[in-house]
């Protein structure tokens, strides 16, 4: 089993021409070229591409958010641009059968936008057991060897044969993603996926209470019987991955960064961020490779 190093100072956005040199087509499955310039996925990292892929082989440990996920064989694995991954470890023998493609890619020629579906959304599981994993495996295999032909219609085909994976996809997502939760876990997701959206400017256990039609005391009584923490964690902890996610960026001062999300002032910011994190903002900042 192969261990990571511990998350670095930035949190990088990484663009689908790191993974190849052909960006301008949208579409890339890894594997597909022998030349694959290696990223740091073992650190936290954004990218501005969407990845679904099926683990055919070996183990891994991947955090998406503010969760994370062990992934064995038949787990499917959801990674939208927007949310916060790294890769804790992966087992010598890990392979996965994956797709890797751009919104601008997608949505030409008014093609469905991969937004609207909920596996894409903030709060979404990023890891889901397939039943029948060999049908969404055969799906991306023949969307590779479509890839590799050479037609003069080669993108729009590719472009619907994503869009019925997608759909495909969204039929397993919505039984699997509630299958054998309690209450009280669909609560939790609940409030995990309203954290991920609203944190930046609500902070209150009160707004979160009010939005899930429940009393503060209820919520916050669930979410340590079955998470371990308050209302009060989560939201700091997703407060502190955008925070880092602005701190990377050289057109934002701190101040900036403090109005964005939603501080009283630059003071409360930087005792909030040294809190969580045990350094100043400025020091997070300047130890970045921008």
């Amino acid at each position: 089993m192969r261990k990571f190093t511990q998350m670095s100072n930035h949190i990088p956005t990484y663009q689908l021409g790191q993974l190849t040199t052909n960006d301008a087509q949208g579409v890339f499955f890894l594997g597909q070229k022998p030349e694959i310039p290696k990223i740091a996925i073992d650190q936290p990292y954004r990218s501005n591409f969407y990845k679904l892929g099926v683990c055919v082989n070996g183990h891994a440990e991947v955090s998406i958010n503010l969760d994370t996920y062990q992934v064995v064989p038949g787990n499917l694995v959801i990674l939208a641009p927007h949310v916060i991954k790294q890769w804790k470890y992966m087992s010598p023998e890990y392979e996965l059968a994956d797709i890797f493609f751009t919104r601008d890619f997608i949505t030409t020629n008014n093609h469905v936008n991969p937004d609207k579906f909920s596996f894409f959304w903030a709060g979404a599981k990023g890891v889901i057991d397939l039943l029948s994993p060999q049908p969404i495996i055969n799906s991306i295999r023949f969307l590779q060897q479509k890839c590799l032909e050479e037609q003069t219609y080669k993108d729009d085909v590719l472009r619907n044969l994503i869009n019925s994976l997608l759909y495909e996809i969204a039929a397993i997502y919505t039984a699997a993603s509630t299958a054998n939760l309690n209450r009280g876990q669909l609560l939790v997701a609940d409030f995990k996926r309203l954290v991920n959206t609203h944190s930046m400017k609500e902070r209150s256990l009160k707004f979160y209470a009010e939005q899930l039609f429940i009393s503060p005391k209820h919520l916050t009584e669930t979410l340590r019987e079955i998470t371990g923490k308050t209302a009060g964690d989560w939201i700091s902890e997703a407060v502190t991955l955008e925070a880092k996610i602005l701190l990377q960026s050289p057109s934002l001062n701190i101040a900036q960064i403090s109005d964005m999300l939603h501080f009283a002032d630059q003071s409360t910011f930087g005792k909030f961020f040294k809190n969580q994190t045990g350094m100043s903002p400025a020091a997070y900042k300047q130890g970045s490779d921008f």
